[in-house]
Formats: structure tokens, C-alpha cells, sequence
């Protein structure tokens, strides 16, 4: 039994490179086509022009509130805000969505027609998924797509699924007793609580000695959990938007990305990438002409791994989930945003980074922006205080650091404040 789905997870990295770049013109060349928001937002760009990594860093980022915000204003005339290029009779130019979901704000994906549209299969057989295996899924079924993207996966791999959904606990489990599913696919935690209640009730489900697991945080100690109790279980990390973006393996040394993904990690609230290492927004291009959508931020944190992974896939590794991008507060009434502090920080070449501390009790509040310097440039502080008034209208005190001070976990803006 191969350890690989194809032979694509196993290719030369500078191949992979080559193709996915040769196929960045093309794909802004569909969005501005295809789609009309994306046509406005990429106005004045040459498609055939962006050609590199640095090309498609100087585009925009399209962030999820902003795609939600032109829905909401557009819902009269296309509840996809102009973002899809699909549709249906009077909807996108009537062509061709096969499904269409709702995801909480809500936000309106479609779903085009292509076999495995996405993209699950390649995680769940790293997974150990295989053709003939009975998959037990407990995604949801209805409004969100996580249960038809997981079940198309599976059908793809050659997989049987059993659409088991969300809740119903009980008749879950008397499913898993009476067709003894090889796998569940599914959160984690609601297949701790099947294990869980089974054993309670002195119920038979051994036959499931694996799992892929996503939709929330997946601790070491719910992994090693369930090993202990019979299943190997394997997280995914995948969106409504852009389907599957990576995936765990074996090695379980971070996600390997998925083959049709181009992967940028940039600092909250702005466009600009960051070095491999260092956490930031995950911000990805999909190859789907559907639904085209060029450097969408995701919200989500992450950071580049280095090296290859070891169970042998060559693409480029994810250290996972590590919290939200968006980390606007609200401080004496104002919203302070990660785009300010970017602003703040371009304004003065001298600081590396920086994070802005907001302290003190409700009603008192305090910001302190802490930044990473070389030396101590006379005046330093004084202007920086005083762009943070000019951007916040906000006053702000000024710390001044050595570099490689501050964490290494993609805040911006920390909200340290007492609510007791």
C-alpha cells in the first residue's frame, strides 16, 4: 500500500515552483475575467505580468471581512458579492454552481463540478483512508459545506461514507455498532465524546482505528488519547473559501500544503510577507477558477517549517493552526486595528517589529507600543508617539527593544487588559 496519493506530493520542489508561478498569470487573468470584485480590486494589473513570488506580493490581500462586507452589500443583486464566477440563472452570469453553502456571517460559497472540487482527497488518505474503507463522517450536512467536502474526498480516495452529520450522539453510535465503519472524519472533540458515551454504554466501535479530524484545535493529548484508545487520528486544515490547504502525515511534523495551493505567511494588516519562521497571517492563491480568489487571507496564523517533511512529500510545511490574525480592540471607545500598527511602523524604517500592548483595568485602558530596534535612534520615541496619535488619535507610550524581543507568535496587537 503506497504511502502517497500521487505522484505530485513527491516531485522536485523547484518543479512544483515552476508550475504553480506559471500558473499565477493565468489565475489573475480568470479572477479579472470571471469575476467581477476581483476585477475591481486587481484593476490595472497586468495578469501576464505577475509572474514571481515578489509580483503576487504586491497585489492586494483580500481578507475575509472585506469579501463579507461587499456580499452584505451586494446580496440583492448577487449574494457573492461578485467574488464567484460561477453561479446559477441570474446569479454569476448563470453559469454552473452545482451547490451553493452558507458559512456563518453569513458568507455564500459556491461549488463548482469538478471531482473532488475540495481537494480533501489528498488528506484524507494521508490519513490512512483507503478504497473500500467505510468512512463514518460527522461533518455537517446542511448550510456549510464541511460535510460535502469531506464526503467528496472520500469518494474520491474510494471510500463508502456514512453522512452521519452533527449530533444525534446516540444514533450515531448504534450506527457505528451495526456498519462497523473502518474510519470517522469528523471534529475531534465530538469523536471523543463517541468513544467516550460508547464506553459508558459498554458499546462495540473498535472497528474504527483511524481518523481525520478538522474544524478546531486538534492538543497532543487529544491525539495521544484516542492512540490510546485504538485510533490514529490525522488533522486537516481547510476553509470554506479555499477548500484544503494543508494536511498532517505520518511524520507529524506540521501540515504539508496541498498541491494547488500557493502559500504566502504575511503580518497581520498588511500585505507584506513575512521571512520563513516567523508567525503570521496565512494568506492563499487557489487554483480554482470558480471562484478565483487571489491572496485571500484566511484570518488564521501560521509560520513556515523548514525543511522537507520526513515522510518523504516535498511541498512546503505549516506548523498548523496557531489562533486568529484579526486582533482589533477597542480602546476608550476607539477601534484600534493591525493595519494602524502597520502604518505606524512604515512610517519609521528604523523599527524591525512591533506589537502594541493595550494594559490597565476597563475604563482605564493603556496602550504601550513595544518596538524592536537597532540602538537607540535619538528621537525615536518621541516620533513614534506621535504617530500613534496621528493614526489612533489615540495617545500611546513608547518602548523601545533589542531585536528578537518579541515573541514569536504573530501578535500585533495584545490586549492585556483586566475584565474582573
Amino acid at each position: 500500500m503506497t504511502e502517497f496519493y500521487d505522484a505530485l506530493e513527491r516531485r522536485n520542489p523547484a518543479d512544483r515552483e515552476h508550475d504553480l508561478i506559471a500558473a499565477l498569470p493565468r489565475q489573475v487573468a480568470t479572477a479579472q475575467r470571471g469575476s467581477t470584485a476581483m476585477a475591481e480590486l486587481l484593476a490595472g494589473v497586468d495578469a501576464a505580468q505577475i509572474t514571481s513570488r515578489a509580483a503576487l506580493a504586491r497585489l492586494p490581500v483580500l481578507r475575509k471581512g472585506e469579501l463579507l462586507e461587499r456580499q452584505k452589500a451586494l446580496r440583492a443583486q448577487d449574494p457573492f458579492g461578485g467574488y464567484s464566477a460561477i453561479g446559477w440563472r441570474g446569479v454569476a452570469g448563470g453559469r454552473g454552481a452545482r451547490r451553493v453553502f452558507q458559512s456563518p456571517g453569513p458568507i455564500y460559497e459556491p461549488e463548482g463540478h469538478g471531482s473532488d472540487y475540495w481537494r480533501m482527497a489528498r488528506a484524507i488518505y494521508a490519513a490512512g483512508f483507503r478504497a473500500g474503507d467505510l468512512a463514518h463522517c460527522s461533518f455537517s450536512y446542511h448550510l456549510t459545506p464541511a460535510g460535502a467536502m469531506m464526503e467528496s474526498g472520500a469518494h474520491a480516495v474510494g471510500c463508502t461514507t456514512f453522512a452521519g452529520g452533527i449530533g444525534n450522539t446516540e444514533q450515531q453510535l448504534q450506527a457505528m455498532v451495526d456498519l462497523q465503519p473502518h474510519g470517522y472524519i469528523g471534529t475531534p472533540s465530538f469523536l471523543k465524546i463517541l468513544v467516550e458515551k460508547a464506553a459508558e454504554q459498554g458499546l462495540d466501535i473498535t472497528s474504527m482505528r483511524k481518523a481525520m479530524v478538522g474544524g478546531e484545535a486538534f492538543p497532543p493529548s487529544l491525539r495521544d488519547w484516542l492512540r490510546e484508545r485504538g485510533i490514529e487520528a490525522y488533522q486537516s486544515y481547510a476553509t470554506a473559501d479555499a477548500g484544503l490547504i494543508a494536511y498532517e502525515t505520518r511524520a507529524r511534523e506540521g501540515l504539508v500544503l496541498d498541491e494547488a495551493v500557493l502559500l504566502e505567511i504575511v503580518r497581520p494588516g498588511t500585505r507584506d510577507t513575512v521571512p520563513d519562521g516567523e508567525v503570521g497571517e496565512v494568506v492563499v492563491t487557489v487554483l480554482n477558477p470558480d471562484y478565483p480568489l487571489i491572496r485571500f487571507g484566511t484570518g488564521d496564523l501560521s509560520a513556515v517549517l523548514p525543511g522537507p517533511c520526513p515522510s518523504g512529500r516535498s511541498n512546503t510545511r505549516i506548523k498548523g493552526w496557531l489562533g486568529r490574525a484579526d486582533q482589533t480592540a477597542k480602546v476608550r471607545g476607539m477601534f484600534v486595528h493591525p493595519s494602524q500598527v502597520a502604518e505606524i511602523v512604515r512610517r519609521h524604517p528604523d523599527v524591525q517589529r512591533a506589537r502594541l500592548v493595550i494594559s490597565g483595568e476597563m475604563a482605564n485602558d493603556h496602550m504601550t507600543l513595544r518596538v524592536e530596534v537597532a540602538g537607540r535612534p535619538e528621537g525615536l520615541d518621541q516620533a513614534l508617539a506621535g504617530s500613534i496619535r496621528d493614526v489612533t488619535k489615540l495617545r500611546g507610550e513608547v518602548e523601545l527593544l533589542a531585536p528578537g524581543s518579541l515573541p514569536n507568535d504573530g501578535k500585533v496587537i495584545e490586549d492585556a487588559r483586566r475584565y474582573e
